[in-house]
């Protein structure tokens, strides 16, 4: 099986990696807006190749997306001339808007998915095949998509060690929201916020590992952020409200100094450990 992945940051260049060591696979063709992540692609072995997309589209029977959810929405309309033997599956953190952004035409050959997986860290030096091990995958309305195309990403997903689970794209933007979304939201506010009070030189003596925590996704990439955020600017503002409330709960038991109530709060949020 000939795999090509479009996209060679931390996602595309670890799936690249994982896939090498695969021994159904035969070759892993890449693809990148940046000719310097391609060279330094090839330099790190993370691909066999770099092709042209029509190349890609000619050779490979499996074609992943694993470039900003934008860019996937702008790149889909180029497969209309794509073989329907040919997979293909996106990797972006939202679904809705790029479902609804591919051609009829292809439908069938489109698996959306969004592995759960990822670091602050960006681009081909990023990459690392251990990154999907034992990560989850959600792959979303799967029905529209050919059965054939499907148990194919199932299979590949299962070979990376991934755990697979099926959902609707609408009940995959919602969770995501509130699981993913908002702790990157939260994250980047703080940063915004502590770098507007402290200098950096009280930031960095100071700092502990509950900050560093904190603000480590903070770190991640404004282009494949922002365009999240604006797929799913809905969900995002419904998360930030609930946060906002919690958040005014809290402020509000310290100013009045309702030290039992805030504890009662406070060990009610704790009761998340039993989940995680």
């Amino acid at each position: 099986m000939k795999i090509g992945i479009i996209g060679l940051g931390l996602i595309g260049g670890s799936l690249g990696l994982c896939l090498k060591n695969e021994k159904l696979i035969s070759c892993v063709s890449g693809l990148d807006i940046s000719k310097e992540h391609e060279k330094k692609a090839l330099e790190l072995g993370l691909v066999h190749e770099i092709l042209s997309l029509e190349e890609m589209k000619k050779k490979c029977d499996i074609i992943f997306l694993a470039i900003p959810v934008e860019a996937i929405i702008n790149i889909v309309k180029e497969f209309e001339d794509i073989d329907e033997n040919t997979t293909i599956i996106d990797l972006g953190s939202t679904k809705q808007k790029i479902i609804e952004a591919v051609p009829e035409k292809i439908r069938a050959n489109f698996v959306p998915a969004h592995p759960m997986a990822g670091t602050e860290y960006s681009g081909p030096t990023a990459a690392f095949s251990g990154l999907f091990n034992g990560a989850v995958v959600a792959i979303c309305d799967f029905k529209e998509s050919s059965e054939k195309h499907v148990k194919r990403s199932v299979e590949l997903f299962s070979h990376l060690g991934m755990k697979i689970i099926f959902m609707g794209a609408k009940e995959h933007d919602h969770h995501v929201g509130l699981i993913s979304h908002l702790p990157h939201a939260i994250s980047f506010s703080l940063a915004a916020g502590v770098l507007k009070k402290e200098n950096k030189k009280n930031i960095i003596a100071l700092s502990g590992t509950g900050f560093n925590g904190m603000i480590r996704i903070a770190k991640s990439s404004p282009v494949m952020w922002s365009d999240i955020f604006k797929q799913n600017k809905d969900n995002l503002i419904s998360s930030i409200k609930m946060f906002k409330d919690e958040l005014a709960v809290c402020e509000n038991l310290v100013r009045e100094e309702r030290w039992d109530e805030l504890r009662d709060w406070m060990s009610e949020a704790r009761k998340i450990r039993e989940i995680l």
